[in-house]
């Protein structure tokens, strides 16, 4: 379905809805009024945003026009700058109209649970996990997102073995979600001393922050153990048994925190990356009971799919889903992350749009 097809559509549904929420019994039935109303309030602005489109393609037919019948040549030209301006907003409006009737994963929303682990490569892969830490940070700085390390797993030079970091900010995850897979890095190790290229990788995995609400989680379900931490944290935090591990007993899940000095706060720690996961992997399972759904997914949660390659010796930056190559390594390695993830929703919203969602 194109996409002047389904704005059509929700054109007609708007009208019908119009005079729906204006029916007395409609009105007098709370519960269908409420349904009705809601319905007309998401339909709205999409109705507002594709007049003023039809009206900037009459504009654009009409600057047409005067180009190709008037003499008047101070009246052509200002039609040609009309023209100009006219097309960029035609641009413009059909990209904010794609977002509008795109179907909205209802977990856009949420704050999310990043986890980066180190994979192949040993301590380059380590290395590498913290440099994409440290551009994701950027990356949420620049969004005003707030970032909170909960777990972290060092290697003996410096990288991050695992690192588990909660992300809060509106429309985190509709972003950043973009990123679930396998990222792998070409770059001479700084251990290299004949300077050979080294290949590594790192896996990102980004969940939806749950909610008590999202998942259930009985007491009787859990084992929880608590022992000594160890590694970074300062002198006091080999002192007390304040380290936490939880098992999940039905998934095999488990979850170890020690970053905090209190056992209360690494175990509410540790409770929102397990009720994470579980949450994730039960999205997965439906997911995958969904193929029409699943093929427009980013990723479709895949933690074995290679999606991007960072080439340091050459400079360039290759997102395999969409065929994208950009030599601008260091501007996204130093935050710029739209970079890549502006072209991949565009992508994928006209992938939705194809698939005939609504």
């Amino acid at each position: 379905m194109d996409l002047v097809a389904k704005l059509q559509g929700v054109e007609i549904r708007y009208q019908e809805l119009t005079e729906l929420v204006s029916q007395p019994d409609i009105i007098a039935d709370r519960d269908s009024f409420i349904k009705f109303n809601k319905e007309y309030s998401e339909l709205q602005q999409i109705v507002a945003v594709y007049n003023d489109y039809k009206r900037t393609l009459e504009h654009i037919s009409d600057a047409k026009s005067i180009l190709e019948e008037s003499n008047d040549e101070d009246l052509r030209q200002l039609a040609r700058e009309d023209l100009d301006n006219l097309r960029v907003r035609e641009e413009q409006l059909k990209e904010e109209l794609l977002i509008l009737i795109t179907p909205k994963d209802p977990n856009d929303d949420k704050n999310i649970i990043l986890e980066i682990r180190g994979g192949t490569g040993g301590d380059e892969a380590a290395l590498f996990a913290a440099d994409l830490f440290n551009m994701y940070g950027r990356y949420a700085d620049s969004k005003k997102w707030r970032v909170e390390v909960l777990s972290l797993s060092e290697s003996s030079i410096g990288g991050y073995k695992e690192m588990v970091a909660r992300i809060e900010g509106r429309g985190a995850f509709s972003v950043l979600k973009y990123e679930r897979g396998v990222h792998r890095v070409q770059r001479v190790p700084k251990t290299e001393a004949q300077g050979r290229i080294h290949t590594s990788t790192c896996t990102v995995a980004v969940m939806p922050e749950a909610q008590e609400v999202d998942v259930q989680i009985e007491d009787k379900d859990l084992r929880i153990d608590v022992y000594r931490s160890s590694g970074h944290g300062g002198q006091s935090v080999n002192t007390t048994d304040s380290a936490v591990r939880i098992t999940h007993i039905p998934s095999g899940m488990v979850v170890c925190c020690q970053d905090e000095k209190s056992q209360h706060k690494n175990k509410a720690k540790a409770l929102t990356v397990l009720r994470s996961r579980l949450y994730d992997f039960m999205q997965s399972q439906a997911d995958a009971e969904r193929a029409q759904d699943r093929r427009t997914q980013i990723g479709s949660g895949d933690r074995s799919e290679r999606i991007r390659t960072y080439n340091f010796p050459q400079g360039r930056v290759s997102d395999h889903r969409i065929g994208l190559t950009l030599y601008q390594i260091d501007t996204i390695m130093a935050g710029s992350l739209d970079l890549l993830i502006n072209p991949l929703m565009a992508h994928y919203r006209a992938l939705a749009l194809q698939s005939g969602e609504s």
